[in-house]
C-alpha cells in the first residue's frame, strides 16, 4: 500500500494510486498552470471519478492515457479541477478604488466618445464580472443608462466552460447579492423573488469567452483595466511572474491591474507597474 492509498480509505486498490495522483497533477500544471499538492488527492479523486465512468474507463490510468491522446476529454479535466469559489463585490475596496479614482476618468472619455476596454480575467460564475459593471454603471440610473449605450465592453472569460454558463445566464440567487450596495442592486438587477438577474442594459456590456490564461490569446488590442483576483494562488511562482508580465504588456499605458488580497507582482512586470494600493497596480506611462 502506498502513501496515497493509506491517505484514502474506501477507494479500491489499482483504481486510483499515487502515479495516476502525479500524471494527473503534471498535466493540470501544463495545461492550466495549477499546481496540485499532494493533500488534494481526494479532491482529485472525488471530481474526476464521475468522468472516469464517463469515459468507460475502469481506472484512473485508463483515463489518464484517455486525456493524454483526447484534448477535448483533457479539457473536461482541467475544468472538473478548477476552483470556482467566489461572491458578488468580493474584496469590496477595489470597487470601492475603482468608483473613485478610475471611474470619473473613464466616464468623460466614453462622453467625449471614445471606448473603454475591461477584462475581468478569471471571471468564474460571473460575479466580479457583473460587480465591475455595476460598479461602473453607478448608482445614478439615468446617467448610468447613458454610459451604457456608450463605446464600453467588458471581456469576461475563464477556463471552466460551466462557470462561463453560469455566468453568462446572470441569474442569482436573492441574498448573493446582498454585498452589492443598494442603489446599485436597486438599479442594476431585476428581483423576482429568491431569484435576481443582472439587468438586460448591463448584460449588454459583457463579452464571455472560454480561455485558458496560459494559452494564445486571440485578443485585439490592449485594455484599460484588467481584474484578476484570487487565481494565481493556484500557480507556481514563474507562472504567476509570466502571466502577470502578459497583463501588463496588455494593459495600455496608464492602465490598471487589479490581484487578489493574497496575491503579489513579482519579476518582470515591476517594470511596466507601479503599486497604487492594496493589491493594485497601474502601469507606467509609455
Amino acid at each position: 500500500m502506498d502513501a496515497l492509498d493509506a491517505s484514502m480509505p474506501g477507494v479500491s486498490p489499482g483504481v486510483f494510486d499515487e502515479a495516476d495522483f502525479r500524471a494527473i497533477s503534471e498535466i493540470t500544471h501544463k495545461e492550466a498552470g495549477i499546481v496540485l499538492s499532494s493533500g488534494k488527492a481526494m479532491l482529485v479523486y472525488s471530481r474526476l471519478a464521475p468522468l472516469v465512468r464517463n469515459a468507460n474507463c475502469a481506472t484512473f490510468g485508463a483515463y489518464v492515457i484517455r486525456i493524454r491522446e483526447d484534448a477535448t476529454e483533457r479539457t473536461k479535466a482541467i475544468c472538473a479541477l478548477t476552483t470556482n469559489h467566489t461572491f458578488f463585490y468580493r474584496e469590496a475596496h477595489h470597487f470601492e478604488h475603482f468608483a473613485r479614482e478610475v471611474r470619473p476618468g473613464y466616464v468623460q472619455r466614453l462622453q467625449s466618445g471614445g471606448k473603454v476596454r475591461l477584462w475581468s480575467a478569471g471571471c468564474s460564475s460571473g460575479e466580479e464580472t457583473w460587480s465591475l459593471l455595476m460598479t461602473f454603471l453607478g448608482e445614478d440610473a439615468s446617467a448610468g443608462a447613458n454610459i451604457a449605450k456608450r463605446d464600453l465592453r467588458l471581456l469576461a472569460s475563464d477556463i471552466a466552460t460551466h462557470a462561463i454558463a453560469k455566468a453568462r445566464a446572470g441569474t442569482y440567487r436573492t441574498e448573493d447579492l446582498k454585498p452589492v450596495p443598494d442603489g446599485l442592486r436597486r438599479h442594476w438587477t431585476r428581483s423576482t423573488g429568491e431569484e435576481s438577474t443582472i439587468a438586460p442594459e448591463v448584460q449588454q456590456l459583457a463579452r464571455f469567452r472560454s480561455l485558458n490564461l496560459l494559452g494564445d490569446w486571440p485578443m485585439q488590442g490592449q485594455f484599460d483595466t484588467i481584474f484578476c483576483r484570487n487565481v494565481m494562488i493556484y500557480f507556481d511562482n514563474p507562472t504567476k511572474e509570466r502571466l502577470v508580465h502578459r497583463f501588463a504588456e496588455k494593459l495600455a499605458p496608464g492602465g490598471w491591474l487589479y490581484i487578489g488580497h493574497s496575491e503579489r507582482v513579482t519579476g518582470p512586470a515591476l517594470d511596466l507597474l507601479s503599486t497604487q494600493g492594496p493589491t493594485i497596480y497601474r502601469k507606467r506611462a509609455a
